[in-house]
């Protein structure tokens, strides 16, 4: 089996995948990272976002092996140093947070967008997620917090 290189969430990491694999049960099933959710499985859903190269990526569509070489963020590397990134605090604080399920793609799709232009206007927001879907919050939580954290950085 082939040899994954690649930076995951800062830390240099090596895993052997078979040339099939997906990046998403990669992250799951063998590097443990179950905060990547798979929802459909067919990229219609963005439970599965991770940021390749400062890219969101559906990684349940993601060859791993494509990933050779990358720097990919999950919803695990952005707290630091027991601190909640400012997405993740602003989401709380937000109401943002229902079930669960999609929250870290949510929250990636946003780290994303962010990371790009630190700014956005609401179009923005609403188009950064708009391949996410939730079934719980009608997402006008999910952009106010994106809003607050987007504020937090110019404070």
């Amino acid at each position: 089996m082939p040899t994954l290189t690649l930076g995951l969430n800062g830390v240099g990491t090596q895993v052997e995948v078979a040339a099939s694999d997906l990046l998403a049960n990669v992250l799951r099933d063998r590097l443990g990272l179950t905060g990547t959710k798979i929802g459909c499985n067919e990229g219609e859903c963005g439970a599965c976002t991770v940021i390749v190269n400062g890219q969101a990526v559906l990684s349940c569509l993601y060859p791993a092996l494509k990933a050779q070489g990358k720097q990919v963020v999950t919803v695990e590397g952005l707290a630091a140093n027991g601190e909640l990134h400012a997405l993740q605090r602003a989401f709380v604080e937000a109401g943002a947070v229902q079930c669960g399920f999609c929250t870290p793609g949510m929250l990636m799709s946003a780290k994303a967008l962010l990371d790009e232009n630190p700014h956005p206007i609401e179009a923005e927001i609403k188009e950064a997620i708009s391949g996410n879907l939730c079934r719980c919050t009608g997402y006008y939580q999910v952009i106010q917090a994106i809003r607050m954290a987007s504020e937090e950085a110019t404070s």
